[in-house]
């Protein structure tokens, strides 16, 4: 219980930053490193580029979350960090350019490829075959499936006890279209940001939250009072990094480069620097990391 608690300052410093500090973030996308990029993308635009033309620009423009600690959130410091930060800035260092990450939101996920504001999302992005449709994914770097954490007093272990409740998603997730698809009677409460969503359930604005386990389980944990009564729902899902439709260049580079981190354990170093210190013995980093692309664990 003492060691609960103790992590809680921390994760509430780092969720009143990211609250703080997005509108920061969002400024520099718009500014930070405008000289380099005018100088360097007469030859393509962000989103449609080559690596090679991203090092010419020197400079590669990454989508990621700025709610969703452990995976990506602005830190105490106000600078951008998590698992998914961890592997866009070894992108960058293998391109031989700097990182520019851009705020997104989960339902812009798609769009901000598609109208040229990033080169990759990186946003804790799950593949399913209708955002396939829109962009190109890499192969995978983790796995997850659907969680769902409510009060303990009144804890949700099982899908039926959600019939007629109330259930806080953020749109454009998983969560939001699985329980559309497969639970009807579940009314869902729909929020735009995590922070929203997670501080409704706090506010008791909802019976319960669902999202990928992975991170549910990661809130519960600096959250006294709240449990994840179910914490495998759905299939087990992949997480990739996405780039543009047709753009297979920076994709094949992506997939290659995938192969080459996964000779160094990279996803576990990387767990073990970002996730590890949150889920403690909740998880391991086999449960939860996909090496080299390909999940050796699948029996499928």
């Amino acid at each position: 219980m003492s060691a609960t608690h103790a992590r809680k300052k921390p994760f509430l410093r780092l969720a009143t930053a990211a609250v703080a500090m997005v509108a920061a973030l969002g400024m520099a996308a718009c500014s930070g490193g405008a000289s380099t990029s005018s100088s360097s993308s007469s030859s393509a635009q962000v989103g449609d580029r080559s690596p090679e033309q991203i090092k010419e620009a020197g400079e590669i423009v990454i989508g990621i979350f700025s709610d969703k600690a452990p995976f990506g959130y602005i830190d105490a410091d106000g600078k951008p960090a998590g698992y998914d930060v961890v592997y866009g800035d070894r992108i960058a260092a293998d391109l031989g350019v700097t990182a520019k990450y851009v705020p997104v939101d989960a339902a812009a996920r798609t769009e901000v490829l598609a109208s040229n504001k990033v080169d990759i999302t990186l946003a804790n992005f799950t593949v399913t075959p209708e955002r396939a449709e829109k962009v190109d994914f890499a192969n995978p770097y983790f796995k997850v499936s659907l969680g769902v954490v409510s009060p303990t007093s009144a804890e949700i272990t099982d899908v039926s006890q959600l019939a007629g409740k109330t259930l806080i998603v953020t749109k454009g997730t998983t969560a939001e279209a699985y329980f559309e698809a497969n639970h009807p009677e579940v009314k869902l409460q729909k929020y735009d940001q995590y922070s929203d969503a997670y501080q409704a359930l706090e506010d008791g604005r909802g019976d319960a939250f669902s999202t990928d386990n992975t991170e549910v389980i990661a809130w519960a944990i600096q959250h006294p009072g709240f449990s994840v009564g179910i914490k495998s729902l759905g299939e087990t899902s992949y997480i990739a990094a996405a780039v543009k439709k047709g753009n297979t260049a920076l994709l094949d580079w992506l997939n290659n480069q995938l192969v080459e981190l996964g000779q160094e354990n990279f996803f576990h170093k990387d767990y073990e620097q970002t996730l590890a210190p949150v889920y403690g013995d909740a998880a391991t980093p086999d449960d939860l990391v996909v090496e080299g692309g390909v999940d050796t664990t699948s029996t499928n």
